[in-house]
């Protein structure tokens, strides 16, 4: 055999203190912030908890304690399985939990404000955006062709750190677009979509080299285990198609993020125009025929 038979893949469990500390953090975090909001009069919905905690917290801690997280150290594929799924796919299930808004609900007029800050501010709108994603995962991706992988898989050290820091990078990423925040103009939107689409190519290209390669990146050659264990050739080449398919997979949710960001701007450039008087309407249509460069309020 040379994949796991299923009840390997359910039956394995690991108690990483790492990932508890972490789930037990969120886990308390999130339910102060309910508390939070219910001394403000805010009734967070039950729904958002739910998918805060089953597919959230739920597909880290399947992820990190189950059998991806146990044999990340000895499988190619169960090391870049984790490491994709903790960057694109648990960060984006967390972030349906609404994490910042329950952070809103339960903070006072100038922790709010303050919020909005950091949310609107420089850093925010860089990783809010497909084209840093895009460079990002990009660059995340060519890690894996490289012997550096090997160190980052065996180390035991760096293999409990690694997935908390990961999950981490990709809230960071997935927060700032899942918040709709900064509200770009529609040429940066058009951008944001072409880029995307071009990611749709750029994020596969690491998973087709490590397929097609008939040598061993990590140089790590050697492989004891199970008898469905696969060798360490074609151990590397199924790392290749699973990281392949989880980043294109990832994509779909990112397409569907800028097209809610895109009618959010429709609706905001609607607003904006039908506020406008019959005479500011009829000046600025005569500015746009003189070619003259004319925007409206939502464009700042």
């Amino acid at each position: 055999m040379r994949t796991p038979p299923i009840d390997a893949l359910l039956t394995t469990w690991r108690a990483d203190p790492v990932t508890l500390a972490v789930l037990a953090v969120a886990a308390i975090g999130y339910a102060l912030g309910i508390r939070r909001a219910a001394r403000r009069g805010v009734s967070w919905p039950r729904r958002r908890t739910v998918l805060f905690f089953a597919l959230g917290l739920g597909s880290y801690a399947v992820v990190e304690l189950g059998f991806l997280g146990t044999w990340s150290a000895q499988l190619r594929w169960a090391f870049t399985a984790r490491i994709a799924l903790l960057l694109l796919a648990v960060p984006a299930l967390i972030a349906l939990g609404k994490p910042v808004e329950l952070a809103r609900a339960g903070m006072g007029d100038a922790g709010r404000a303050r919020l909005d800050r950091v949310l609107g501010g420089r850093a925010a709108r860089l990783l809010g955006n497909a084209m840093f994603l895009t460079l990002f995962t990009a660059a995340v991706f060519c890690v894996f062709l490289t012997p550096v992988v090997g160190v980052l898989r065996t180390s035991p050290v760096i293999g409990e750190a690694i997935g908390a820091v990961t999950v981490v990078a990709g809230l960071a990423l997935m927060v700032p677009m899942m918040a709709l925040t900064g509200v770009h103009a529609s040429t940066f939107l058009a951008i944001e979509f072409l880029l995307a689409f071009v990611e749709l190519v750029i994020d596969s290209i690491p998973g087709i080299l490590m397929r097609l390669n008939d040598t061993v990146i990590d140089g790590i050659t050697t492989a004891t285990g199970s008898g469905w264990w696969p060798n360490p050739l074609h151990d590397q080449h199924l790392a290749g198609d699973l990281l392949w398919f989880i980043a294109e997979a990832a994509d779909v949710p990112v397409l569907i993020l800028l097209l809610m960001r895109w009618a959010r701007r429709d609706r905001a450039e609607a607003a904006d125009f039908d506020a406008l008087t019959d005479a500011e309407h009829d000046a600025l249509v005569q500015a746009h025929l003189r070619g003259e460069r004319v925007g409206t309020d939502a464009e700042g």
